[in-house]
């Protein structure tokens, strides 16, 4: 993932944590944005894992004989 690509999906949570603002508790305001600051996460992890995964060599992986035991 590219760093505007972080961005851009860090900015399109923008407007959601704005709206954190309105909470009229401390309480209420650090859940959600633990809850936004997760899923940002989450996508992030996702993505990353995704780039990992398309390698072109997909045989299985053996273990060295040693390793076996």
């Amino acid at each position: 993932m590219t760093k505007e690509e972080y961005l851009a999906l860090a900015g399109s949570r923008y407007d959601e944590l704005e709206a954190l603002k309105q909470h009229d508790n401390f309480y209420d305001y650090e859940k959600g944005l633990v809850d936004i600051l997760q899923e940002l996460g989450r996508e992030y992890l996702m993505h990353s894992l995704n780039e990992s995964s398309t390698s072109t060599d997909r045989r299985k992986k053996k273990l060295s004989p040693d390793l076996e035991k």
